[in-house]
């Protein structure tokens, strides 16, 4: 594959021309799980003990013309964008405001930003709220101890992309602790969320608390805890948005 920068990759999208999108790897480990810990008391997601992540090289955060009221796209990541992951390909979410364009796309960076690791284009929802990205079996698996980043946006005018609404963020995939396998293994859905939010684990903490909220969408306690994960993150404005 050839490598390109995602800066560049970015500059050449934003020229007007009707266009289509057709080593430094650290060791990252969750914090020490607790296993007396009683689960139930909370849902705060606790950020792992770490650096932050590398300086985005030429993404960032802006509205568009084709969103209502030019409202933003809101990435839903811990407050430094480095969401930790146990999956090969794990889910992505962001709070989508009403938008008269259905297309996004998702680009996804390794080796500072040097090579395009993946990259598709997905249909939006009709209305506003809370949408996911799985990385497909198609995808290839993220690579342990690798951090990668993300970009998303959404294509308002396929001849000038400088007026596209764009996010991003990024993710690392890590290897659990033993003491933190034997627990996830052990768990149920209902105990899944806090034992990933208590280890700092984003990507399957927010994936399993989206997947009790659907399953039981008018338990009062799983909705307490989605709240209180939210406000942990400085997410509350977007609490009370459903999850499409």
């Amino acid at each position: 594959m050839k490598l390109i920068k995602s800066s560049q990759y970015f500059l050449v999208f934003s020229l007007p021309l009707c266009l289509n999108f057709t080593d430094s790897t650290f060791t990252a480990q969750a914090q020490s799980y607790q296993p007396n810990k009683t689960w139930q008391i909370s849902q705060t997601f606790k950020p792992p003990k770490r650096g932050a992540p590398p300086v985005s090289a030429g993404g960032s955060t802006r509205g568009g013309s084709c969103l209502t009221g030019k409202k933003l796209i809101t990435p839903l990541t811990p407050p430094n964008k480095l969401g930790l992951t146990l999956g090969e390909r794990p889910t992505f979410f962001w709070h989508i405001p009403e938008s008269s364009v259905k297309t996004a796309k998702f680009l996804l960076f390794a080796d500072n930003d040097q090579t395009l690791f993946y990259e598709t284009s997905f249909i939006l929802p009709k209305k506003s709220g809370i949408v996911s990205f799985t990385l497909p079996d198609s995808a290839p698996a993220l690579a342990v101890n690798k951090t990668y980043h993300w970009y998303m946006t959404i294509v308002c005018n396929a001849e000038d992309s400088s007026e596209n609404p764009i996010v991003d963020g990024w993710v690392e995939r890590i290897k659990p602790e033993l003491a933190l396998s034997e627990a996830l293994a052990k768990a149920n859905l209902r105990k899944l969320p806090a034992i990933y939010a208590e280890a700092g684990i984003w990507h399957e903490a927010l994936t399993t608390l989206v997947q009790l909220r659907r399953t039981e969408p008018n338990n009062l306690k799983v909705r307490l805890d989605w709240r209180e994960f939210f406000k942990s993150v400085n997410l509350s404005a977007i609490a009370s948005n459903p999850a499409i």
